[in-house]
């Protein structure tokens, strides 16, 4: 093994935190990877000769220890192989085994390096989908009652979005779990008296449940995926509510590290204007494999120079980011300079909107939350965030990413939805970022040609014919409210006039931005 494997940089993973190796792995049972090859996404449409290569390279190789390539992507560069348990071992000295954690139950997993042929070595630059563990957090905030939660029309007054309803836009939306209910977007739609968009189920490397299967869980089990389906469906309504005449693509993929790689390959492939997720981890989260941030973050650099705009949520847990250790932290993909990502808001007892705060600061079973923010200790500050002065919370923290760059509505008084046929309010972060991903679907479809598709986070860093940063003036400044601390850790990001690492540049005027980017 050592003279004809070599250590595959980037993709030691420790145990996951609390989970306990019950036995090995059934050597006959089935496994699919996706492989990263070396190179950048192919923005073009010629296949650099050395892609090609590569791929057919690994195809021999992956073939020869035993696997079926069931897929090759030249685009991105990836290739998916499946095969036993046993052959992955031998191709990757994985040494898989089942474990069990408090939070995910039983999954395949697996502990420290992984081995490639050498062969491969320099070529393939990552293998995902060997361990199973959860690399994907919700970002939620349930509400009871109607607490007067707002309508589409609600929304679109109050951000100024400009005329139309996204007409000839594709609008993506990324679920790694739970399911879509045509019924449900039926009844928001009459509610509101809407015309029903299109919407596509896209199923990667996970397949929604059918009711049969649904019906074969355990009542809890089963109640899990109720509350996931609730939240795709909180997605796909304020998308629907905004933009009725867009075509909508909802992405299903596992919430695992090949996951991701899954699904931005697939918004790499068919370029949506604009793509909503509301899922992360902490970026310096020990579940990640270096190699996996590295190669999730090349596809979706990918993606903006195709003029795909990924909104991301910043995070419902404020500048701890589902951490207690006292440190101030920032989820990923957010955190990536290639995302738009997307804080929180609220409307006050007074009537005004501030940044997002509820006690204490995170999510708990009785409430909470608040918009997360800071600064990445993994991406250095991107050129055009070279002005933007904050610093991070850390005492060893680097000069890094600032996130969010905007934010819309994601506390009360919540987003008026149905679920079961019931209306279900419901916000976070969660739903700001579908709200601007419809936001640049309307404003998109309203540019003239030479205008259209672009990549919109850098945009709002440049100065206007008057100096004047584009997210200072197609923006509403919100320098209310309190800062992004949650308890623990007791430390925040201070909300303040301008930008701030809480609100971005504030919450959109649609119209003022339409005419920035016209």
């Amino acid at each position: 093994m050592s003279k004809q494997h070599v250590v595959l940089a980037g993709s030691a993973r420790p145990a996951k935190a609390g989970a306990t190796r019950l036995r090995d792995a059934a050597p006959q049972d089935q496994v699919r990877v996706t492989l990263t090859l070396r190179g950048p996404v192919v923005t073009g449409d010629r296949i650099p000769a050395e892609r090609s290569q590569d791929a057919e390279k690994t195809k021999a190789v992956l073939e020869r220890c035993g696997l079926t390539v069931d897929e090759v992507r030249l685009e991105p560069g990836s290739i998916v192989a499946s095969g036993p348990v046993s052959a992955m071992n031998a191709a990757f000295a994985a040494n898989l085994g089942i474990y069990e954690s408090p939070d995910q139950g039983e999954f395949r997993g697996r502990e420290g390096e992984l081995r490639i042929p050498a062969e491969l070595d320099g070529i393939v630059t990552g293998v995902f989908g060997l361990d199973q563990r959860r690399m994907a957090q919700r970002s939620a905030v349930k509400g009871s009652g109607f607490h007067g939660s707002f309508t589409p029309d609600d929304l679109a007054k109050m951000y100024n979005f400009p005329a139309g309803q996204a007409e000839g836009q594709r609008i993506g939306i990324a679920e790694f779990e739970g399911f879509f209910t045509a019924d449900d977007l039926q009844s928001f739609c009459d509610r509101h008296g809407l015309q029903v968009p299109q919407v596509e189920v896209v199923p990667l490397n996970l397949e929604p449940l059918s009711a049969q299967e649904f019906q074969q869980l355990s009542p809890q089990q089963q109640q899990d995926e109720i509350d996931a389906a609730g939240e795709v469906m909180m997605d796909v309504q304020i998308v629907a509510g905004l933009c009725q005449a867009a075509q909508i693509s909802v992405y299903f993929a596992t919430f695992d590290q090949q996951g991701w790689i899954e699904m931005i390959d697939r918004v790499v492939a068919d370029r949506p204007v604009a793509v909503s997720i509301s899922w992360s981890r902490a970026e310096d989260n020990p579940g990640w494999s270096g190699n996996a941030i590295d190669e999730i973050s090349k596809r979706l650099e990918g993606a903006t120079k195709k003029g795909v705009t990924v909104c991301v949520s910043s995070g419902d847990d404020g500048a701890g980011h589902q951490s207690a250790d006292g440190r101030a932290h920032v989820g990923f993909p957010s955190a990536s300079p290639y995302v738009l990502s997307v804080g929180g808001t609220m409307i006050d007892a007074s009537g005004q909107e501030v940044a997002w705060w509820e006690a204490p600061g995170r999510r708990t079973d009785h409430g909470g939350g608040s918009s997360g923010g800071g600064v990445s200790v993994h991406f250095a500050r991107p050129d055009y965030q070279q002005h933007i002065k904050v610093d991070s919370l850390n005492p060893d923290g680097i000069r890094g990413r600032v996130v969010p760059d905007v934010a819309a509505l994601a506390g009360r008084p919540l987003y008026d939805l149905t679920f079961l046929g019931e209306p279900r309010p419901n916000g976070g972060t969660s739903a700001s970022t579908p709200l601007w991903a419809s936001l640049i679907a309307r404003i998109n479809a309203l540019l003239p040609p030479e205008k259209q598709q672009r990549f919109l986070t850098p945009l709002l860093y440049q100065g206007g014919a008057n100096g004047t940063p584009l997210g200072r003036a197609a923006c509403r400044d919100i320098a209310a409210g309190h800062d992004n601390a949650s308890n623990p850790p007791a430390v925040g990001y201070p909300v303040q006039e301008g930008y701030d690492a809480v609100t971005g540049w504030g919450v959109p005027d649609g119209v003022a931005l339409l005419k920035g980017l016209h």
